[in-house]
């Protein structure tokens, strides 16, 4: 017959030898929780509090044995771990600008355009300042397109005291 038995040192097992009349304990001890080791004087003020150990009594889980409410020791790194820290982090900067380096702006693929600045008069059309800039062989609606383009004009209308610029001949 077995008996279950709640005692202050933890919950326990206990057979009963009906022949003997006297019970016998199958359950292993309940573990002892550590006691604090002492500071050096003049240690406390670099040193965090010291913690104690949470009985396994009242912080088991289910009967794991594992501690429910385990207090994480602050995160801290060694001289090592700063060296690779920061060799990392010089690897990752030198990175960025290798790649930064290479990065290029486009570029106009032919070479810049000599202009000069021309005034719209009346009756002008740029139809007729195309021609006259346009070079022998040239096709005057490309050179209409390129005017379009040259000045940003949303269409090929001009108006009278417009200033736009035309390729230099």
């Amino acid at each position: 017959m077995d008996t279950a038995v709640l005692s202050p040192m933890g919950a326990s097992v206990v057979h009963l030898d009906t022949r003997r009349a006297r019970p016998v304990s199958a359950a292993r001890p309940a573990p002892v929780a550590r006691s604090a080791r002492p500071t050096p004087v003049g240690a406390e003020a670099r040193r965090a509090p010291v913690r104690t150990a949470v009985s396994t009594e009242s912080a088991s889980v289910a009967g794991s044995g594992r501690s429910a409410s385990r207090e994480q020791a602050p995160l801290r790194l060694t001289t090592r771990g700063r060296v690779v820290v920061v060799a990392l982090g010089l690897l990752l900067s030198l990175g960025v600008s290798m790649v930064a380096a290479r990065a290029v702006a486009d570029a106009p693929v032919s070479g810049g355009v000599e202009v000069v600045r021309h005034v719209v008069v009346e009756g002008e059309t740029l139809w007729a300042l195309a021609e006259r800039v346009a070079a022998p062989g040239d096709d005057v609606r490309d050179v209409v397109i390129e005017l379009v383009r040259l000045n940003g004009l949303p269409s090929a209308g001009l108006m009278a005291g417009q200033t736009i610029v035309l390729p230099a001949r």
